[in-house]
């Protein structure tokens, strides 16, 4: 007689991804050197943040204040700094928004490659050399250009830094992320409600136009696929 195959329910899924990812988390923290996590408060970053305080309750947890994000983003990011009295560390960039405008116009529709570069890019890259060790919720199904992501790899800053990069969801879902989330009773960014599936700047940040690219609200009608936060210095 045959043997049957061996179903995996999505809860049993969902909590075998779970304790590999915090298994992960606790194999790095145990290393040597300071951590810390980025968090734009969207799905998979509220869950790795929740993993990580798990562990570590006081990890600095990155935000990067633009001052382009949607009202709501920073309702959510302060309403889930106060419930879980995370160490929020805000990120700005040298200029205000309203010098860098004066200065070179509204470059998120000009240059959106060199607003993300002075709004994203310089201020978290200035605040990570403070760091060793960077966890991230990047996930290989977010976008092409993560498609090799690896859980761990190094990651150097332009002033010649190394530290271990981490992304203890980089095999995870979309669907896997909001299974987490509801098993853990966890409220997500109201964004999401109106039907938003990526959250960023408010002025680059648009509803989906391709149901199957969640990121395709994103800097629509531009040759852009990441902020640049992600890329490697040369």
């Amino acid at each position: 007689m045959p043997e049957q195959a061996t179903v995996t329910s999505p809860s049993e899924s969902i909590q075998q991804k779970t304790a590999e990812a915090k298994a992960l988390i606790a194999a790095e923290l145990a290393k040597r050197g300071l951590a810390c996590i980025t968090s734009s408060f969207q799905t998979e970053c509220v869950v790795l943040v929740h993993m990580l305080i798990e562990q570590r309750p006081d990890v600095p947890v990155l935000f990067l204040e633009t001052g382009y994000h949607f009202p709501e983003t920073l309702a959510y990011r302060d309403q889930m700094a106060k419930d879980w009295k995370l160490n929020l560390v805000n990120l700005e960039a040298k200029q205000s928004v309203a010098d860098q405008e004066a200065q070179f116009g509204i470059l998120n529709q000009t240059e959106p490659n060199r607003c993300c570069g002075f709004r994203k890019v310089e201020p978290l890259f200035a605040g990570l050399s403070n760091y060793d060790l960077w966890f991230t919720a990047l996930r290989r199904e977010q976008s092409p250009t993560r498609a090799n992501l690896q859980p761990v790899e190094p990651f150097k800053l332009p002033g010649g830094k190394s530290l271990e990069k981490i992304s203890p969801l980089a095999m995870w879902t979309n669907r896997d992320v909001w299974a987490y989330l509801s098993l853990n009773n966890i409220l997500a960014h109201p964004l999401y409600n109106q039907g938003y599936t990526s959250i960023g700047c408010q002025p680059c940040t648009k509803l989906p136009f391709d149901p199957n690219n969640p990121r395709s609200g994103r800097w629509q009608g531009q040759e852009k696929l990441e902020c640049g936060i992600h890329i490697q210095a040369d």
